[in-house]
């Protein structure tokens, strides 16, 4: 599989989920939401920006511990299974890639409202489909060419538009008239609800970082603070500007304007104000659409590394090492919504799509930690589980209901095509466990046949955590482990442990045996209470193997009253005597980390106790081969 080049930091991922954030929801929608809101639309985009906690808590805490392409489709499928994965693969597609062509259209329709007032330019709809289209043929290019200059050109251009938002904060602060707050709560709170949902929206793209979370330095600490960090600074900048704006236009003439916070300028800055707003506005749609553009175009692509689609899609350009074809993709659907669709007829089911994957993320979470997967360890964990994610579970359903018969059965079509296509492509190719099926696994006590996920998960998080794999890890990997069934007595175990080893090892059965008896005799090797490291020298040379133990009833010593649960067994030649002591210092640390008897016990198979030591944090000693 190719992999993706790491190269966005802290400042990368804060301008993706700030910029995909600041666009129509800023500069158009609070003259739609004060109209059904009144001044209370301020209270509505905090309750807002409070519903879409629970998605980017979720949102965190998933791509910390499974950064990959694709983000919540990535998440879903892992969590709930391909056929599930086959929908949100596409419906987060499609959400993201239509609103970033929403959001190149609005750019346009800026540019035409500017031009119009400023030249006295007319441009017809036309026109702006070509500059749509161009745009997009522009993004398209920039997106290929280097992930990095993508995020160096939204990072400029957020920085620039958070900045002119600041002026205007300040400016238009000492022009507040407090009587145009009069009636904050008039229209009453179901109306601050109703509005609340209409402007969720605003908030949604906050997550679309988790889509390129494969491309993100120190993912563990990066994205949960990035994401954080631009719900906050965004979140202060919505109340902040639209406070304003309410508090220096009048309600009319702001429900009725098409670029309402343009227009709060103009009042307090004059002609150049509302050009300088109307420019920031401009800004902050190249950057949702930009922005949405890289996120939409890892979907397909991670759908085809896991054969939900053709594998084409995956392929990743050996110069730039960008997914060029899936890049492309995206680009041309935009170009064709831009030229064929009615956007805006589209947007709704596009939100309803959205709120629906919001719901699956909040799920997932659930479901991933309730599956006890040893590998699943995010480096973020949200708080108050589970009850703020059935909550939002809850909340997002009454915003989903919400929308309308229309989205709904659009939505629902997209739920029918999803289940043709795994039916027709993906149910002969895949085979993959979710960890859906660990907790029917747990609850039917009939165990799986596959352990795919819980090696995948292992090999992600020692690619996150950049754990490069010594000697003792390859050992690790490579050796047999008994899981021991009831009492046992030691001399039992031995036997196995002798019949195993020796075949591996090339050296008599009987002998090693002996060898077993005999070290046990001259002094125990019960190293503390339940831990026993029995070592012994085999002839030969270039020889060295470890053998696991998992005894959950206990194996009997003469030497302990204690009964041990965990054996590892050392063989090795005369000449591995230096590291048989390295490999003994890698047992010791593996031992002291944080409940490690616990979770040695509490696996639910022999890989997950491979993968508790290969997981582990002790010092690996990579200088030794």
């Amino acid at each position: 599989m190719a992999k993706l080049k790491k190269q966005l930091g802290l400042i990368d991922v804060f301008a993706v989920a700030s910029g995909a954030m600041i666009s129509s929801g800023l500069f158009i929608l609070p003259a739609i939401a004060y109209s059904k809101g009144g001044p209370g639309i301020i209270l509505a985009y905090f309750l807002a920006s409070v519903l879409v906690i629970p998605s980017v808590l979720s949102q965190a805490e998933l791509s910390t511990a499974m950064p990959r392409a694709g983000g919540t489709y990535f998440f879903v499928e892992r969590s709930l299974g391909p056929a599930w994965g086959v929908f949100s693969g596409i419906a987060n597609w499609f959400s993201l890639a239509l609103k970033s062509a929403f959001a190149v259209v609005g750019m346009a329709i800026l540019i035409e409202i500017a031009l119009q007032r400023i030249f006295s330019i007319q441009l017809s709809p036309w026109h702006l489909k070509v500059i749509g289209a161009v745009c997009c043929i522009i993004f398209t290019g920039l997106n290929i060419v280097s992930v990095k200059k993508t995020s160096r050109f939204q990072v400029w251009l957020v920085g620039i538009m958070l900045g002119i938002l600041a002026i205007f904060i300040f400016a238009g602060a000492g022009s507040v008239d407090v009587l145009r707050y009069k009636g904050f709560l008039e229209k009453g709170w179901m109306s601050i609800l109703a509005t609340a949902g209409l402007v969720f929206i605003s908030f949604g793209g906050l997550t679309k970082i988790a889509s390129i979370a494969e491309e993100v330095r120190q993912p563990g600490r990066n994205l949960p603070l990035g994401m954080i960090l631009a719900w906050f600074v965004v979140t202060t900048f919505y109340l902040c500007v639209i406070g304003v704006a309410v508090g220096v236009v009048d309600g009319g003439e702001l429900s009725s304007s098409y670029l309402p916070i343009s227009l709060a300028a103009s009042k307090f800055m004059g002609g150049w104000g509302f050009l300088i707003l109307s420019l920031a506005a401009i800004m902050a749609f190249v950057t949702t659409a930009n922005g949405g553009l890289l996120a939409a175009s890892r979907s397909p692509m991670a759908m085809s590394r896991d054969q939900l689609l053709p594998s084409g899609l995956a392929v990743v350009n050996e110069k730039f090492k960008t997914p060029h074809i899936s890049i492309l993709l995206t680009g041309g659907f935009m170009i064709a919504a831009i030229v064929f669709l009615d956007i805006e007829s589209l947007v709704k089911t596009a939100s309803t799509l959205m709120i629906i994957l919001f719901t699956l993320v909040n799920a997932s979470v659930i479901i991933m930690r309730e599956s006890k997967i040893q590998s699943y360890r995010p480096k973020f964990k949200s708080p108050l589980y589970p009850y703020v994610h059935i909550f939002a579970i809850l909340a997002y359903s009454v915003l989903i209901i919400d929308m309308g018969k229309v989205p709904l059965l659009i939505a629902g079509s997209f739920v029918g095509l999803s289940a043709g296509w795994y039916w027709l492509y993906v149910s002969r190719r895949v085979s993959r466990a979710s960890a859906a099926m660990h907790i029917v696994e747990r609850v039917t006590d009939k165990a799986l046949m596959t352990v795919t996920l819980e090696n995948e998960l292992r090999d992600i998080l020692m690619e996150r955590d950049n754990i490069i794999e010594d000697r003792f890890d390859k050992l690790i990997r490579e050796c047999e482990i008994l899981d021991i069934k009831g009492k046992a007595s030691a001399e039992d175990i031995f036997r196995k442990a002798s019949k195993i080893l020796a075949k591996r090892l090339g050296t008599d059965e009987y002998v090693l045996f002996e060898k077993f008896l005999y070290r046990e005799s001259e002094g125990g090797t019960i190293v503390q209470p339940g831990f026993a490291i029995p070592h012994v020298v085999v002839e030969g040379e270039k020889k060295f193997d470890i053998l696991l133990v998992r005894a959950r009833d206990g194996i009997e010593f003469s030497t302990t009253e204690e009964p041990v649960k965990i054996m590892f067994v050392l063989t090795g030649s005369k000449d591995e005597r230096n590291y048989h002591l390295r490999a003994l210092m890698a047992i010791a640390q593996v031992a002291q980390e944080k409940n490690f008897e616990e979770h040695w016990l509490a696996a639910r198979n022999i890989e997950g106790i491979r993968n508790l030591i290969l997981l582990s944090t002790r010092k690996r000693d990579t200088a030794v081969s």
